[in-house]
């Protein structure tokens, strides 16, 4: 047994301290189906992709994974498509998630996963090939400087995070909840929302260089660097 795996076995963890718990976000996960939205508190909806989470990894997806160096740590993993895609390909990866029924749907799929936040203890820091900040996962936390800074600290020197990006003129820090549009509704949470264009600013803040950027169906990524 490796290092990594031991450091992460179980793979069960106990149930998260944070706000998903018991909210929208976590049913739309166990039956792998929307309708689901962040919602602001002026109102405005932004839809969640639960069901393209919840399918096997597209071709958007592949030309992130194809990137991948080293060991992978997918931050805010979902239900797991990338880490079961990364698995089969036999790279060495591992999931993180605050919610508990991600974290599981992740580890039914043959997935390694911790209900975890990045911000907590992990296994691996300062060693990790890779970071992925997938799906809007840039937002965690609300703050995108104290995310990436956090990402620097647990990639090796030279190590590398693929960042995926909002639309190119964004960048926002607000408070939003998770809502299925029928009633239901999670608890506040911040969250912030990355173009392309504002990124980089924050990345270099951080201590990482930006590799290269690109598209792909209709979807913007970013490959950082951490400065040695």
């Amino acid at each position: 047994m490796s290092a990594l795996e031991s450091e992460t076995t179980p793979v069960r963890p106990p149930t998260p301290r944070r706000a998903w718990r018991a909210d929208p976000w976590g049913d739309a996960l166990r039956s792998g189906r929307g309708p689901l939205f962040l919602r602001r508190a002026d109102g405005w909806l932004l839809p969640l992709e639960v069901e393209r989470w919840c399918a096997a990894a597209d071709p958007a997806d592949a030309t992130v994974l194809a990137r991948c160096e080293g060991a992978v740590l997918d931050v805010g993993c979902g239900p797991g498509r990338l880490v079961h895609a990364l698995a089969a390909a036999g790279r060495p990866v591992l999931g993180i998630d605050v919610c508990q029924a991600a974290v599981a749907r992740t580890v039914d799929g043959g997935g390694t996963a911790l209900c975890r936040s990045v911000f907590d203890p992990l296994p691996g820091e300062g060693r990790w090939g890779t970071v992925l900040l997938m799906d809007g996962n840039i937002g965690i936390g609300g703050d995108p400087a104290a995310l990436l800074a956090r990402a620097a600290a647990l990639v090796a020197p030279g190590g590398q995070a693929l960042v995926e990006a909002a639309a190119p003129d964004v960048d926002e820090r607000v408070e939003v909840r998770v809502v299925d549009g029928r009633g239901a509704r999670g608890v506040d949470f911040p969250w912030a929302r990355v173009g392309a264009r504002a990124l980089p600013a924050y990345a270099d803040a951080a201590g990482w260089r930006v590799e290269r950027t690109w598209r792909a169906e209709d979807r913007s990524f970013l490959q950082l660097r951490r400065r040695r």
